[in-house]
């Protein structure tokens, strides 16, 4: 799940305990003197689980555990007024069970987690080393060289950060096509994360920083096409093979008129870097290919019938789950 701190909006999103199903229902455990207040604790159930969050949440997975407390669910949590038990209710079982809190256990788990953002490569494909990571990487300093020009003789300026106009387009790159709303939530979050200390608003992010946004901010169980597929059934018809698809007219219109729509400059623009017309989308030199216009070369590179296959594998080139189970940690 994802947790969401809201004030008049979104201010942070952070990757919060995902155990196959949402909070039910949490409670911070009680202290007894000023000393406990500076590490908090949260105990929380979900479905069938009962577990235990370290505070203030960060996306570090090593900071939460869960346990099966009911296996046809739970229905109600209760905590001792010391906080060394809980106590969880089941709801077919007619049962109450009494927890043991063992805060030495979580702790140790977070030291064995590793300090920094070493727990948080483990968040995804092949760690550190492996092809995701280089790939983030390219992406990130690449954004640096796009952002001076790609045809500049001028000196390069190399840095650790990379303007925030330019996180969008590393998200995007990397698989994560987070909407309108979310991108302001990600500036939002960056430009104000050190405003109640320094009084100073942020306008760049580094490589780490960038890896824990995007670790927060992605769907926690990936891509799933039975999502997808949904919305196809809703916006599409049946077609001679018996699959939902949907016109391209209608497609394009829809992204022109629909939800959070876009501009015709916009879509061609989108869609001219999904497909390789132009290096830099449609505001770059066209591909010889495409120099009679983004409406001539969307309907040669558009089949005239979208499915969720199409749509997600050949236009997107996402990377999906064959079904939106969720799994446990």
């Amino acid at each position: 799940m994802q947790l969401h701190l809201h004030l008049q909006h979104t201010i942070k999103t952070l990757l919060g305990p995902a155990y196959g199903s949402p909070i039910e229902h949490a409670q911070v455990l009680p202290v007894k003197s000023t000393l406990e207040l500076q590490k908090r604790y949260l105990v929380f159930i979900n479905r069938d689980k009962v577990g235990l969050q370290i505070l203030p949440v960060d996306g570090n997975p090593h900071k939460t555990c869960a346990i099966v407390c009911h296996p046809n669910g739970v229905s109600g949590l209760a905590l001792s007024y010391d906080g060394h038990f809980a106590f969880t209710a089941g709801g077919q079982d007619r049962s109450v069970v009494q927890w043991k809190i063992n805060l030495g256990a979580l702790e140790a788990a977070v030291s064995l987690g590793g300090e920094d953002l070493t727990p948080f490569y483990g968040l995804v494909s092949g760690g550190r080393e492996g092809k995701f990571y280089r790939e983030l990487e390219d992406y990130f300093y690449y954004s640096q060289i796009r952002t001076q020009g790609i045809d500049t003789m001028e000196t390069r300026q190399v840095s650790e950060h990379i303007c925030l106009s330019e996180l969008p387009f590393v998200m995007r790159a990397i698989g994560f096509y987070p909407s309108e709303e979310k991108i302001e939530d990600m500036f939002n979050e960056i430009k104000f994360s050190e405003y109640v200390d320094t009084g100073k608003l942020i306008d760049k992010i580094n490589l780490p920083d960038f890896l824990k946004v995007y670790l927060n901010h992605r769907p926690p169980f990936g891509n799933t096409f039975d999502g997808i597929q949904k919305s196809f059934d809703v916006l599409g018809f049946t077609n001679s093979e018996g699959k939902k698809a949907i016109q391209r007219e209608d497609f394009l219109n829809m992204l022109l008129t629909k939800g959070e729509h876009m501009t015709e400059e916009e879509m061609f623009d989108c869609f001219a870097t999904l497909f390789g017309l132009s290096p830099e989308g449609w505001k770059s030199e066209p591909a010889a290919s495409c120099t009679k216009g983004p409406e001539i070369c969307l309907e040669k590179e558009l089949p005239e019938e979208i499915t969720a296959e199409i749509f997600t594998t050949e236009i997107l080139g996402l990377t999906l789950s064959n079904h939106s189970e969720q799994s446990d940690q």
